[in-house]
Order: C-alpha cells, then structure tokens, then sequence
C-alpha cells in the first residue's frame, strides 16, 4: 500500500478503537504549574512529611493492635456515675 500520513493514521487507529471499544477514558482536568519561592515549597514539604509520618504512625498502631487482638475502648476512669452526679437539676 501507499504510505498514509500521521494524520490519517490516528484517525485510522481512532476508528478502529471506536470499533473494538466505547470505553472513554475521563479528561484530565488539572491545573497549569505553578513557581512557587522556595521558602513555601520547603514550607509545604515539611507539612506533607508530617502528615504522611503522622497516618504512617496511625497505621502501624492499627496493624499492632490486630497482631496483638488488643481492642481500644473508651477509658473513662470516674465512670458514668460521676457524670449524672454532674448534671445540674432545677428542683423547680
């Protein structure tokens, strides 16, 4: 055959994905870059680290926990006693 151009080979390609396929992938929406000084993006990276370190710290507590079968309850040490003996009653 003769040799096609780029153009109508992507439109060749395209057609024959329309063929096979009616899946669409999602368009991507984002955000152009952006320069940001380096004082805020050190400021940033310092932020993202500890709230990565922080759910890392959360997850390795929750593994733990079910390695060991321990389950956390809620630790009230005055009890609900103490709580009713609290509340303020109008005698009216």
């Amino acid at each position: 055959g003769s040799p096609i151009t780029a153009e109508e080979r992507r439109l060749r390609d395209k057609k024959h994905l329309d063929d096979i396929t009616a899946a669409r992938l999602p368009p991507l929406h984002h955000c152009p870059a952006k320069l940001l000084p380096i004082e805020e993006s050190i400021a940033i990276q310092i932020q993202q680290k500890a709230a990565f370190e922080e759910m890392q710290a959360k997850l390795a507590a929750q593994k733990l926990a079910e390695r060991l079968n321990i389950k956390m309850l809620r630790f009230e040490p005055e009890g609900e006693a103490s709580m009713q003996y609290r509340e303020v009653r109008d005698e009216d």
